[in-house]
């Protein structure tokens, strides 16, 4: 399967993660816990990559994995950092505005390109980096307000350690998308042995948080397991299956391709769900939104398209066997 294919499935799932979630809502709120959600999810991505194994396992010959110790030590850590993420991430929001907080998440798109260089030692061009930049550019410029929507100055009117902390968060977000990459990469083990090492060291950190959760509201509701499907209904079902299959897509863009494709179709999902708004929500388009979906649109171009075709290069001219013997001919006569 092409990459690109990949990519594309993957924007439109993600784009939809929104849209399902808003619909899952009864009167503004959910009926049923949020934080089994990402459990279930990770369960379901567990047991797909455990079944496409074992068909893995019945050809021959038998996919590769390793299973020392040293090897497997290493897949916790991403699940660590995404852990320290989301907290980071609720301390941002009391410092800064829901919007600010939003046009602050668009640095991870930078902070990508910049672990991607230093941690994969992967080459970008000059070209490259300019559509990255513009990248980063055009969602902020879609999310931002007009000025009689909102201030203008509320942007910047945050204090100072909200900036930190939206940095600091960037900045997990792209470590934990870099390190996944090199841990798909670092030898040639089946995607599926991969993904349930990471799908089950995530499975663990998240029913760790069920049960802090039950610990800190002394059982009130009762234990994780009897509430665990409390309020479930077909829409819900389909967030957790949209949410699994998202992130088994990733892995697969993190196994064959990169982090830069997922960073790009991430951000063109956004773009998707703002356009799917307008007819579903009656959300209201801006002069912005369009703009940023045209700076997005050229950065795409420029970061994939050939450099043949963003750059008109010289044509060069072939020089002739009987050129050659008439230019040493003429230094002679000269001599």
């Amino acid at each position: 399967m092409q990459w690109y294919v990949v990519a594309s499935v993957l924007t439109i799932l993600t784009s939809s993660q929104g849209i399902l979630t808003t619909l899952s809502q009864s009167n503004g709120g959910y009926k049923y816990d949020y934080a089994t959600v990402p459990f279930l999810a990770e369960v379901f991505k567990l047991v797909v990559s455990c079944v496409m194994l074992w068909k893995e396992y019945q050809k021959s010959p038998p996919p590769k994995m390793t299973t020392e110790w040293r090897s497997v030590r290493l897949y916790p850590i991403p699940s660590i950092i995404y852990l320290i993420h989301n907290n980071v991430q609720f301390a941002t929001l009391t410092y800064v505005d829901t919007s600010t907080y939003q046009i602050m998440g668009n640095l991870k798109i930078v902070t990508t390109a910049i672990l991607f260089r230093l941690f994969l030692k992967r080459k970008l061009s000059t070209l490259q980096w300019m559509a990255i930049v513009l990248l980063a550019i055009g969602t902020t410029t879609s999310q931002v307000k007009g000025c009689g929507e909102a201030s203008c100055d509320s942007v910047f009117s945050s204090p100072i350690q909200g900036y930190m902390l939206g940095i600091l968060s960037a900045c997990l977000s792209a470590l934990a998308g870099v390190y996944t990459e090199f841990l798909m990469k670092k030898n040639n083990d089946s995607l599926y042995w991969q993904n349930i090492q990471l799908y089950a060291f995530g499975s663990l950190f998240n029913m760790a948080r069920l049960i802090l959760d039950d610990f800190r509201s002394g059982f009130e509701k009762g234990p994780w397991w009897q509430r665990l499907l409390n309020g479930y209904n077909i829409t819900t079902w389909m967030v957790v299956l949209n949410l699994g299959s998202t992130g088994l897509l990733v892995s697969w863009l993190m196994k064959y391709a990169d982090n830069i494709v997922k960073v790009y179709s991430t951000s063109m999902a956004m773009l998707l769900t703002m356009v799917l708004s307008v007819f579903l929500f009656n959300f209201k388009p801006t002069l912005q939104l369009f703009l940023g979906i045209f700076v997005c649109m050229m950065s795409l171009h420029m970061y994939f398209a050939p450099p043949s075709v963003l750059v008109d290069l010289p044509l060069t001219t072939k020089t002739t066997p009987e050129s050659i013997v008439e230019v040493s001919v003429d230094r002679k006569t000269d001599s």
